[in-house]
């Protein structure tokens, strides 16, 4: 009977302890708060869902159709252009501007020169500028804009342009190469005056000298600047700066000096030209030479543009027309240009007699000017 007893108690006790035997969490009693069965928030990096690929396309294309010029890479790669690009000298470039009537700007020594190395070929969505065996005179401002045109008129869209200045380096060339050994620089008061000495490498350190008396002249970064794309800037010319000049610039080796510049100073009234005009003899008799001279007198940098009007006009009477100009030192260190277009009437016939009218023309307007030859 004890032993019944024994083993029924000694049955009870292993059927308490087993769940905690075999591992068994032990459920707790206490009752459970508001929102504990809620899933707790967890750290956890997620990765952002990549758009699909057409909704990657129509987002590159949006992209891409804000900048009108680009870079033709190597295997039919394109990269959008920078405000600068520095290649070297000797590589070839091909840009591409978007685009059915696009029209493009470079250096304009490429046109004077008709230089065979530049193409430009418009095709139906762009229009294609390639330059091949690029050298230092190369260097500058490359950009592109379309035309809106109705009927034979044409403006530029300033919306859609694009622009890029590119360096060619050349460590035999620091300063792009000029045409000339001499160039002159007139000084304006009422705007900056540029000494165009560019270099080809951006990094090249560049500094303004005095022929005489020799000696460097300083650049405060105000008055006198310099700026990379187009030269030492003079802010506001005056008599004192006018003399010879020139720049040297270093880059890792020898320094290298630029041509001379003539800096003149001119101070002339703007405006349409101020014009004369006078006639050899106001008399001729039959067989005479006579010389019909419109003379203006104007800023060294504004070009002068004349027509004439003469009573053999419309018979198509046979005259000579010659046109120059040269400059001029007023004595008290300012500048003025001298123009000039001289008609000549050789053998003098009664219908020669009559008003001479010279139109002499610049950017201001235009003026107006006659004397009379009468037949003896």
């Amino acid at each position: 009977m004890r032993l019944w007893v024994l083993l029924s108690l000694l049955l009870l006790l292993l059927q308490g302890t087993l769940p905690h035997v075999i591992g068994q969490p032990v459920k707790s009693k206490r009752p459970k708060e508001a929102g504990e069965n809620k899933i707790k928030p967890v750290n956890k990096k997620v990765k952002p869902k990549m758009p699909k690929m057409k909704e990657r396309e129509s987002a590159d294309s949006s992209l891409k159709s804000q900048s009108i010029l680009t870079q033709v890479m190597d295997k039919g790669h394109f990269q959008k252009l920078a405000p600068t690009l520095t290649l070297s000298a000797g590589q070839s470039i091909e840009l591409r501007c978007k685009g059915s009537n696009v029209t493009w700007s470079y250096p304009s020594y490429l046109d004077t020169f008709k230089d065979s190395r530049l193409s430009l070929k418009q095709l139906d969505r762009y229009s294609q500028l390639i330059l091949a065996n690029s050298t230092a005179a190369d260097t500058g401002e490359y950009s592109c804009w379309l035309q809106l045109c109705n009927g034979n008129k044409c403006r530029k869209d300033e919306t859609r342009t694009g622009s890029t200045y590119i360096f060619f380096t050349d460590k035999e060339e620091l300063f792009v190469p000029t045409p000339s050994y001499f160039e002159i620089v007139y000084l304006n008061p009422d705007k900056p005056a540029v000494i165009p000495c560019r270099v080809t490498t951006p990094s090249a350190k560049v500094t303004l000298h005095r022929e005489f008396p020799a000696g460097e002249i300083e650049t405060d970064g105000t008055d006198i600047l310099y700026d990379v794309k187009k030269g030492f800037v003079y802010q506001h010319p005056t008599s004192d700066h006018k003399g010879i000049v020139y720049c040297k610039a270093e880059s890792q080796g020898a320094p290298q000096i630029s041509i001379k510049y003539h800096l003149l100073y001119v101070e002339v009234p703007k405006g349409p030209p101020s014009a004369t005009v006078a006639a050899s003899s106001n008399r001729a008799e039959v067989g005479d030479s006579i010389h019909v001279i419109c003379t203006v007198l104007g800023e060294p940098d504004v070009d002068v543009n004349f027509r004439w009007q003469y009573p053999g006009q419309e018979s198509e009477r046979p005259v000579i027309i010659q046109n120059f100009w040269r400059l001029i030192n007023r004595g008290t260190g300012h500048t003025t240009r001298i123009s000039k277009s001289v008609l000549v009437v050789e053998d003098f016939e009664a219908r020669d007699a009559g008003n001479y009218i010279c139109i002499a023309q610049n950017l201001q307007g235009e003026t107006t000017v006659a004397t009379k030859v009468e037949l003896n």
